[in-house]
């Protein structure tokens, strides 16, 4: 039987462009069907759920070197350059004064992790002979072509190392081939009529008695009718949504701050000493620009890293550069939105938060992205105590609609005591989803903040997976109009 009447006049025509040849790519079948490429796929998804084409997507994988790992090819990576220069014990100053410190910060990791040397007493001392690794032939290679997955796959996990280090970066190249099934070609034999169809009766049609004398294509009654789709707000807005209307009705005010501050603002201010690894360039995106610090609050800030100021603390020692503090940087957590604020309202009583991206140089997989969102609060009023910030924080994780919640003990360099959340997942058990504590004396002193303060900073991206039940991260971010068309209107 001629199944004829089941096709359009564009499955026909893409068919028909089968006569010579079992495999085209888009394209070709665009040149042979004189149909708009994408007229032509579409009706081949159409033929290939009918059974008479298949249509196969083949994606490649390709590795380029970046202009760090360019940098790193030419020159040797920073580890290789330490250790070919070095035969004796040296110390991490004068490797900063010979290299940049930026260097050798890099390359002290990798040779304690390569076992190319260890670190005592500020030394670097050399351990074994260096061997050439495979990052090292593999950054050589790449830094004259390109090379693909399989050929990288040998030593996948060196291929990630260069990735992570920002050295490598990946690209996919998608194809696709349009392939022609028995059952089309049975179809093809049988003969393919390519007279014109008519989709609709029109008045004219029925007026002039045309349409007696033409085609009409066949009309399925029981087919589906197509989906509608609502306009919605996309899920994770609407989870955040959510945090912001819980802390309003709690009595919360919103700020908001700028994505570029000092890092004045973003480390001295929350007593993170200068050589902190924080600070480092791995984790913290550093910009050329500086800005000019508070002279109400800048000596007092000094005094307290110095030495603890008029406080009992006894400080970081040492000697606070205003020269380091000046320095701009995109900001690693919005707790510089939250401590600027308290600084410039000391009077209780104070509730506020904001929830707003904060950045870091983090490699991207399903758990981390280098921008993110936090949930930061802060209260501050007289005889404020830890009780009141685990009932402060349980009251929001209940309303959020997590039953169980607890509290671990934990270490943040800004506040103590403090604690790391965390509520029960079914099938998961105890997932932990940020920090809190009550701000140390360090931090608010300078500042002029005479009562105590609740603080907390609380992963938004963690909670939505949970809620949205995601296992990677990326999938908040994605393009993906389908999962956004069958999300729930009202999840939450």
């Amino acid at each position: 039987m001629n199944l004829n009447y089941n096709l359009t006049t564009h499955e026909k025509k893409v068919l028909l462009s089968f006569n010579d040849k079992h495999k085209l790519t888009p394209t070709e079948l665009a040149e042979k069907t004189n149909l708009k490429v994408e007229a032509a796929i579409h009706a081949s998804f159409l033929l290939e759920e009918k059974g008479y084409l298949s249509v196969v997507d083949n994606i490649t994988k390709q590795y380029y070197l970046t202009k760090e790992g360019e940098n790193y090819a030419e020159n040797g990576l920073p580890e290789r350059r330490i250790i070919d220069s070095i035969d004796e014990p040296v110390s991490m100053e004068e490797l900063k004064n010979k290299y940049s410190p930026q260097l050798v910060g890099i390359a002290t990791g990798w040779l304690l992790k390569k076992g190319w040397a260890k670190i005592n007493d500020g030394k670097v001392i050399p351990q074994s002979k260096a061997e050439k690794g495979y990052d090292e032939f593999l950054l050589e290679k790449l830094k004259s072509q390109s090379i693909d997955y399989k050929e990288a796959e040998s030593n996948k996990e060196v291929l990630k190392d260069l990735i992570k280090r920002k050295l490598v970066y990946e690209e996919e190249d998608k194809s696709r081939i349009v392939q022609i099934t028995d059952s089309g070609l049975a179809l093809l034999e049988e003969g393919i009529d390519l007279e014109e169809e008519i989709t609709q009766i029109t008045a004219d049609l029925l007026k002039s008695g045309e349409w007696k004398n033409k085609k009409i294509r066949p009309y399925d009654i029981k087919k589906p009718a197509k989906k509608t789709f609502a306009a919605k707000i996309h899920p994770y807005q609407r989870l955040l949504n959510q945090m912001r209307s819980i802390f309003l009705e709690m009595g919360f005010t919103e700020i908001k701050g700028d994505v570029i501050q000092s890092s004045f603002w973003n480390f001295d201010t929350l007593f993170q000493p200068q050589d902190h690894p924080a600070r480092e360039m791995q984790d913290t995106f550093h910009l050329s620009s500086r800005s000019e610090l508070p002279d109400k609050y800048k000596r007092h800030v000094a005094a307290m890293h110095e030495h603890g100021g008029d406080s009992e603390s006894t400080g970081w020692g040492g000697t606070w550069s205003e020269e380091i503090a000046s320095r701009n940087v995109l900001r690693t957590h919005t707790t510089a939105i939250t401590i600027k604020y308290l600084a410039d309202n000391p009077d209780p009583p104070v509730k506020a938060f904001c929830i707003d991206r904060a950045y870091r140089r983090e490699t991207i997989d399903p758990t981390h992205t280098p921008e993110f969102e936090q949930l930061e609060g802060v209260v501050m009023d007289k005889n404020m105590s830890f009780a009141n910030l685990l009932g402060c924080l349980s009251e929001f994780y209940h309303r959020m609609g997590f039953e169980n919640v607890r509290f671990r003990p934990g270490y943040f360099p800004y506040t103590e005591p403090s604690v790391e959340p965390e509520v029960y997942i079914e099938g998961m058990g105890w997932v932990e989803l940020g920090g809190a504590g009550i701000f140390r004396k360090e931090v608010t002193e300078p500042l002029g903040i005479k009562e105590p303060v609740l603080a907390w900073g609380l992963g938004v991206s963690r909670v939505a997976m949970l809620k949205l039940g995601l296992k990677d991260l990326r999938e908040l971010y994605r393009s993906d109009i389908s999962w956004l068309r069958d999300s729930e209107i009202f999840k939450f």
